[in-house]
């Protein structure tokens, strides 16, 4: 079968509908390195997901910004080979290998064909264990990062976004952006991406989902070829992070014909038993698109937005509810007390029956979806198993949401939503609202 077929059938494959069941199997390596496999033999093709936990909170104070940095240099030459020649090597593999970060988590992924298997995964341990950080592409990546930066200073999205986040996390690392600043990523040298590397990559923070073409006595042995070189411990995790935002308002001064706000207050733990109560709840509210309460208040009444939504933030050291809404200058200040009047009447009254079938009816429902090729399949185990959930997770996570009663939601409605708490914080030039005494 030539390599082009393959490429062609593995995107055919990748169009197929969702798979009903996914079987996971836990693989243990010769040195003791663990994944979750899901086996699907019939494509010769398989994509592995590695995620390292803190990732870009584990910045040194003063380096903020260098993991990230370092994250994007992946890719930009390992061992002998530079930017190009690391290139070319993947082109000619055709392999796809993907290198994220964010607040706690550093992503790799890989994708590639079963008859390139061995080339593909060296070529993918060199870029973990042997990045280069050479100067020529420290400078042309550093300065990528720099013009993002100095775009974001001017988008009024980035600017609420910023500014919430120093307000609710104080002094943890979350308080500020994980690309850093421009003064701190222009003062970063090539001896903090090697310790931002080692901070970073360890086995004492490793997950692994792999899912495709190959047996559990295959997958052991590429393990250890791929991440036995990895050391044991790396820096040491953050401290839980305080949410200490209050209800009132900032008001961000910013030229711009139309506001933006972001608004929030503390949310709920993934591992928290009423957390599928409080995910039915945020359908309702803000979460269900034009289905829900705030969307069909703030937009389809009076319009005064072409979109508001909200959404649970559970990070691993910090838990928010969070919501996004624009609207013109003129029309902001009644947009953010609408906005206000609907959480308090969620948190007074709940939700009602038929609102509760239509949130867990999608759901459930859209559940099934997010399984729709090796790749998600990668990803999701490894989410599975950062936050400690089962190996059988994905056949009784639909069983826990449809286990939701209308009681659980109007308690955790009182519980959880707090409009004495919620902060907004408002960018542009806002008529009739001001920053409040409680900021």
């Amino acid at each position: 079968m030539t390599r082009l077929f393959l490429i062609i059938a593995i995107a055919f494959a990748a169009a197929l509908p969702a798979r009903a069941d996914v079987e996971i199997e836990e693989v243990v390596s010769p040195g003791g390195i663990t994944a979750w496999l899901v086996r699907e033999p019939s494509i010769p093709f398989m994509a592995i997901e590695l995620r390292f936990r803190g990732g870009a909170s584990l910045d040194a104070p003063d380096t903020r910004g260098a993991i990230n940095l370092m994250t994007s240099l992946l890719e930009e030459g390992a061992a002998d080979l530079d930017a190009r020649a690391f290139a070319r090597a993947q082109e000619s593999l055709a392999v796809s290998f993907g290198y994220d970060v964010g607040d706690d988590a550093l992503s790799v992924s890989g994708t590639f064909l079963s008859e390139n298997r061995d080339e593909a995964v060296e070529l993918l341990r060199q870029s973990i264990i042997e990045p280069s950080f050479a100067s020529e592409a420290l400078e042309r990546v550093r300065e990528q990062v720099l013009t993002g930066l100095r775009s974001d200073a001017k988008d009024p999205d980035e600017i609420a976004r910023r500014t919430f986040d120093a307000m609710a996390f104080g002094d943890h690392p979350y308080a500020t952006d994980y690309s850093g600043t421009i003064e701190s990523v222009t003062a970063l040298s090539r001896d903090d991406m090697l310790a931002a590397h080692s901070a970073a990559f360890a086995r004492d923070r490793l997950y692994v989902g792999v899912a495709g073409d190959i047996t559990p006595e295959e997958l052991g042995p590429l393990l250890d070829t791929l991440l036995g070189e990895l050391p044991e411990i790396g820096a040491p995790m953050p401290e839980p992070a305080p949410v200490l935002i209050e209800g009132g308002t900032t008001v961000v001064e910013f030229e711009t014909p139309q506001s933006v706000a972001i608004f929030g207050q503390r949310g709920i733990a993934q591992d928290d038993p009423d957390y599928f109560a409080a995910a039915v709840l945020n359908q309702v509210l803000g979460a269900g698109g034009f289905e829900s309460r705030l969307m069909d208040e703030v937009r389809k009444k009076r319009g005064l937005t072409y979109g508001v939504y909200s959404y649970l933030a559970p990070q691993d050291y910090a838990a928010t509810l969070q919501g996004q809404v624009a609207s013109a200058n003129e029309s902001i200040a009644e947009a953010v007390s609408v906005i206000r009047d609907e959480w308090a009447r969620a948190a007074a009254e709940g939700i009602t029956l038929k609102e509760l079938d239509a949130a867990k009816t999608y759901i459930t429902g859209a559940y099934p979806l997010r399984f729709d090729g090796n790749g998600p399949i990668a990803r999701i185990m490894v989410g599975m198993q950062m936050l400690g959930l089962p190996i059988d997770y994905i056949a009784t996570r639909n069983d826990k949401v449809d286990a939701v009663t209308l009681e659980d939601v109007s308690r955790v409605a009182g519980e959880l939503l707090d409009p004495e708490n919620l902060h907004f914080v408002v960018v542009g030039q806002p008529v009739g609202l001001e920053s409040s005494v409680a900021n």
